[in-house]
């Protein structure tokens, strides 16, 4: 819902939730809010309020294990729900933690704050370049809001967030997300919070959150409680209990979350973390409709799914794209020989694997998987858009899961790591940045808590024993240099530097991925509506083997063709037919001059488009293809 001021440029957005604790009146002299709590475990509940703001409140039973009560409270009131006259908790559904989740919870005014930059609706899905960030590593919210311009000038569209739903501590990834609705107090207000998303709206910027909808943290959750029926009784998941989305209860919760985020703070997307564990297709559908249907129509809002089944299905109809880990992992094997975990799955022919990526999306479609113990994994794809699947070559995951959290720079050539960030950036695909990653950053980002006590001393030494069985871990001894997650250092090892200055190989780094998102920008997001690929087709070197370098093509919406060769072998290799048309970005300098004799050079990515180029591209046309050159 949205309220206007005598400022027709602002207005005050609350998404009205139907649980939790709603402010109503705030304009009157006796402002009151309203209770409502779901504890069908529980006889009898309270609202108890700190600091004998009020008298304790009885709630009333309405139904169905559900508890209401009004109260003449303001915003900034302190409350706890009582439970059957004995334990006190937080609100699941508080709108803010100030003291963090074993806190008392706060009752909020969300028209409080003014949107400056309320026209905005948002951009289309083919303008989107996402880059992934830590809110806490940057120094929360006003660190982020900071750094906004110098994203928006290099290229990005977009910034995920990665959860900043509450969850007990600190510090932390954010996964272990105990209060979906309250954002994190550590990393800021939630009017700061506000004001972040709303800056980047001011510079052109999307803004997305991915959000933990298939399970609870280990500390803080005391849903188990009062209100058993939320979860699957004896159902367990790697993370605890698993929830019960055939309830409408959980359904709702969670739906009404998805609106919260969008409509109340203005997220421009949501990225639905490791969706294949909530196992419910039905409800993921069910919470796209619900979104569609509620979101003003005027806006661009998307839905990203992360997703281990590849259910090409979701993506039809229901949700803008899935985050593609086929892509990454052929990309990551051919980058650094790596063929331990879930790597062992693209071993034997990445580039054949990478190949059917570009070409058609998902590389698993229903195929055998060694990593799930010979099952089959995913579904046909061909037909989807190259739009529909988010390529990144760096993540969270990808980095901080690894057992020191290394960056591809610390086991990669260089030069094939901008061959394939080339790519990744101009690939019809919507490319993924993780932070610092423009730069060419070698600092570690680690896998960091905040946990005390036996549950600390778990999380420290299960992730140890996780890693025994890597070849480089056998040893107790080396796992013993696993940084321990709930030491301060490992988070501050993690955490880029504020305004330090770029030094020349920084700025090398950086003018790279700016020229190339510039070609991305005047090329093909003007061209992404409605692509389709081509066909993707490996090379061979003279004996006729096959090496890990390949042609895709793919027609744009306005017809013309577009064609990225990619060569990540360590010596050229020939071209059957050099492509035709304008080479529009290449590494290294003066590529082109190979592939003129139907020679791609090693460690090399070349674009080309053909047909008529836009006449406002082609005065930059220098400075497009040598990357090596600034942009102004």
């Amino acid at each position: 819902m949205a309220t206007l001021t005598h400022d027709p440029h602002v207005r005050h957005y609350m998404h009205c939730l139907p649980f939790g604790a709603q402010l109503t009146g705030a304009a009157h002299a006796q402002p009151h809010t309203r209770f409502r709590f779901w504890a069908p475990s529980c006889d009898a509940v309270q609202v108890v309020f700190e600091n004998d703001a009020c008298a304790p409140l009885d709630m009333t039973p309405t139904g169905n294990g559900w508890y209401e009560a009004q109260a003449q409270c303001s915003s900034g009131t302190l409350y706890r729900y009582r439970l059957d006259r004995g334990q006190l908790v937080p609100d699941p559904a508080s709108r803010f933690q100030p003291q963090g989740v074993h806190g008392p919870s706060e009752v909020l005014d969300a028209r409080g704050y003014g949107w400056q930059h309320a026209h905005w609706q948002g951009r289309p899905w083919e303008d989107t370049v996402l880059y992934e960030l830590h809110v806490g590593a940057l120094g929360g919210y006003r660190g982020v809001m900071k750094r906004l311009p110098a994203l928006a000038d290099i290229g990005i569209t977009a910034i995920e967030l990665m959860p900043l739903n509450d969850y007990p501590g600190e510090r932390g990834w954010g996964y272990d997300v105990v209060l979906p609705y309250a954002p994190h107090a550590a990393y800021g207000t939630p009017d700061e919070l506000k004001a972040l998303v709303d800056a980047a709206h001011g510079l052109g910027l999307q803004v997305f959150l991915d959000v933990v909808y298939n399970h609870f943290g280990p500390d803080g959750n005391w849903l188990g409680h009062y209100a058993k029926p939320f979860f699957k009784a004896g159902k367990r998941t790697p993370w605890g209990d698993a929830l019960d989305f055939a309830r409408p209860e959980v359904r709702d919760f969670y739906s009404d979350n998805a609106l919260y985020w969008l409509t109340e703070y203005r997220f421009d997307g949501l990225r639905i973390d490791a969706a294949h564990a909530i196992e419910n297709p039905e409800w993921l559908r069910e919470l796209a409709d619900h979104v569609h249907a509620r979101v003003e129509p005027d806006r661009h809002v998307h839905l990203v799914l992360e997703n281990e089944h590849n259910e090409a299905n979701l993506l039809e109809t229901h949700f803008d794209a899935q985050w593609n880990d086929d892509a990454h992992h052929a990309l990551h094997v051919m980058l650094t020989g790596e063929s331990e975990g879930y790597y062992r799955a693209f071993a034997d022919a990445p580039i054949h694997q990478l190949a059917r990526v570009l070409g058609e999306g998902f590389a698993y479609q229903g195929d055998p998987s060694p990593v799930h113990a010979g099952k089959p994994r995913g579904e046909r794809s061909a037909h989807l858009p190259p739009t529909s699947f988010v390529m990144f070559l760096q993540n969270h995951d990808q980095i901080g899961n690894r057992a020191l959290g290394e960056r591809l720079r610390a086991l990669s050539d260089d030069g094939a790591l901008r061959a394939a960030t080339a790519l990744l950036l101009l690939s019809p695909q919507i490319p993924l940045l993780f932070m610092e990653e423009e730069y060419g950053s070698t600092q570690p980002f680690q896998f960091f808590t905040a946990f005390e006590g036996e549950l600390a001393d778990a999380v420290r030494e299960g992730r140890r024993k996780e890693f025994a069985a890597f070849s480089a871990f056998h040893d107790a001894a080396k796992r013993a240099q696993i940084p321990d997650p709930n030491d301060l250092q490992t988070f501050v090892n993690s955490s880029p530097p504020a305004d330090a200055p770029l030094d020349d190989e920084q700025r090398a780094w950086m003018h790279f991925y700016k020229s190339a998102l510039t070609v991305r920008a005047r090329l093909l997001m003007p061209r992404l509506r409605d692509a389709r690929p081509l066909g993707a087709s490996v090379l061979a070197d003279d004996a006729g083997n096959s090496v890990n370098a390949l042609v895709a093509r793919w027609r744009l919406a306005d017809g013309e063709t577009y064609t990225i060769a990619l060569n990540l072998s360590p010596n050229g290799v020939r071209l059957d037919a050099q492509p035709k048309g304008m080479v529009v970005f290449e590494t290294p300098e003066r590529a082109r001059d190979y592939t003129d004799n139907d020679v791609l050079p090693e460690s090399a990515c070349v674009a080309w488009l053909t047909g008529a180029v836009p006449e406002y591209a082609l005065h930059h046309d220098a400075r497009v293809m040598q990357h090596e050159e600034p942009l102004a």
